[in-house]
């Protein structure tokens, strides 16, 4: 993601799927001038330190149109079955001239049995529940919402820094995640 992040400075930037906020302090420490987070789960909003926060799901932003000028989406939309309505409310609240930055898991290593995890303090470790979405699919959503991919970066296994990622046996150029920069 930051080696497609756009200035921040002084821009107003949703931090969509936020999480704990990882791309929201980001943006706040890069200069953003507001930062709002927006999460549909009350137990990541709680561990979020962003002022600025709200529950709400990727398909229906509690935001006026053309009210931002930065949209960061980190690994979330892998999360929805259908990714128009998130990618169209996306286009629906940046401004003209505003980038989104989105990164999904890529869709070669799920297709190659590789899966997305979390492990529990108790040691459990469950798969999270994931939809492999195409480059074309990320393509037409963004054109039906007025937006352009501008740019495409696939960090591969040999960039990850994840040993349990390096234990997969796929080959080292495999691609691990997809993030796309698109321009409204």
């Amino acid at each position: 993601m930051q080696q497609l992040m756009p200035s921040l400075v002084g821009q107003i930037v949703l931090d969509l799927a936020c999480g704990t906020g990882r791309y929201g302090l980001l943006a706040r420490d890069s200069g953003a001038k507001q930062v709002v987070g927006l999460d549909n789960s009350v137990a990541m909003l709680r561990g979020n330190a962003l002022p600025h926060l709200a529950l709400a799901p990727t398909d229906a932003l509690p935001l006026a149109d053309a009210s931002v000028d930065v949209v960061l989406c980190g690994l979330a939309l892998g999360h929805v079955p259908q990714l128009s309505p998130s990618i169209a409310e996306i286009g629906r609240v940046l401004r003209p001239g505003g980038t989104a930055l989105i990164s999904d898991f890529h869709p070669f290593i799920f297709f190659n049995g590789q899966r997305r995890t979390f492990t529990t303090p108790g040691g459990q470790t469950f798969a999270v529940e994931h939809y492999a979405h195409l480059y074309s699919a990320y393509h037409q959503a963004a054109a039906d919402a007025g937006l352009r991919i501008d740019a495409v970066h696939e960090p591969t296994l040999r960039d990850a820094n994840d040993p349990q990622i390096k234990t997969t046996g796929l080959p080292a150029e495999t691609p691990v995640a997809i993030v796309y920069r698109m321009k409204k």
